[in-house]
């Protein structure tokens, strides 16, 4: 009888734990490898494994005593980069997607379809031509040529503007537009209508765009590395493959420690917006 039972459990909810314990493993196992072999007294790979033998937090130190590692300046470098780019890629988006969902003007439906045919290219055909537009560019202004984070910024606006705006434009489209009638109807006008209606109404996929668009630059590596040639410019990604990584002596400890440093902030974005990330991807379908 209790077989019976538990046959009838299992074939009903177990197998979703089943499912669900599994995915859960193999998600938790290379974190858990990368945060137990930061603190491991290891020299390479072959001698890593889940619990080490031994525990150390000198490659926690390596990243701070060195002064040839400035691994905290490469940090600041990513938040401001990140961070940057990030608020005004949804500030600029969110303009944009507002003057597409509720102005009215000559070239509105070409400029939605040029939007998505631009997306449809893989951003790798652009690096030639975005390497050498600036580095032209370095010649006449400097100040956002190559190797400069402005320049840096500028390209990573470029990139995210347009997927930016069709998914603000959408979410927007499901506002009902007779807010906007009454708040003319008091003598708004179209700005006002915009920051004091239509934007914050929005707040879930702006939230959720900003947190997207924050981690995808803050891991990025491949633009990063054709900008930046300056140590002290370095972002996370590119100081740790160019410094802690060559062909014969690859840091692994001290590489998993900045890892670690390096992904709890996203952890802890991801906890903290947790609520509004849940919002924005699900509220725009049931309002639809």
């Amino acid at each position: 009888m209790v077989i019976y039972k538990f046959t009838n459990w299992f074939r009903e909810f177990g197998w979703r734990h089943l499912v669900g314990l599994i995915f859960v493993t193999i998600s938790l196992y290379p974190i858990l490898y990368v945060i137990t072999n930061s603190f491991a007294d290891f020299a390479n790979l072959q001698n890593s494994k889940l619990i080490p033998d031994t525990f150390t937090t000198k490659h926690y130190e390596s990243l701070t005593g060195d002064p040839l590692i400035p691994y905290f300046k490469w940090l600041f470098n990513t938040y401001k980069i990140a961070g940057i780019a990030g608020f005004l890629n949804v500030l600029l988006g969110t303009f944009a997607a507002y003057a597409f969902a509720r102005l009215k003007f000559k070239g509105r439906r070409v400029g939605l379809i040029t939007l998505v045919l631009v997306q449809m290219f893989p951003s790798f055909l652009a690096f030639v031509a975005i390497y050498l537009l600036f580095f032209q560019i370095g010649d006449v202004a400097p100040l956002i040529g190559l190797g400069t984070h402005i320049g840096l910024i500028m390209v990573y606006l470029g990139g995210s503007i347009g997927f930016n705006s069709w998914l603000i434009k959408g979410f927007m489209d499901t506002i009902p537009t007779s807010l906007d009638e009454a708040a003319k109807v008091d003598g708004a006008t179209d700005f006002q209508i915009f920051y004091k209606i239509v934007a914050p109404l929005s707040r879930p996929i702006i939230v959720v765009l900003f947190v997207i668009t924050f981690i995808g630059i803050y891991s990025d590596y491949i633009l990063a590395a054709i900008f930046l040639k300056d140590a002290n410019l370095y972002t996370v990604a590119l100081g740790i493959n160019i410094v802690f990584m060559d062909d014969f002596a690859n840091e692994w400890g001290s590489i998993a420690a900045a890892s670690v440093i390096a992904a709890t902030p996203i952890a802890v974005l991801f906890i903290f917006f947790q609520k509004q990330i849940t919002g924005g991807l699900t509220a725009g379908s049931i309002k639809g």
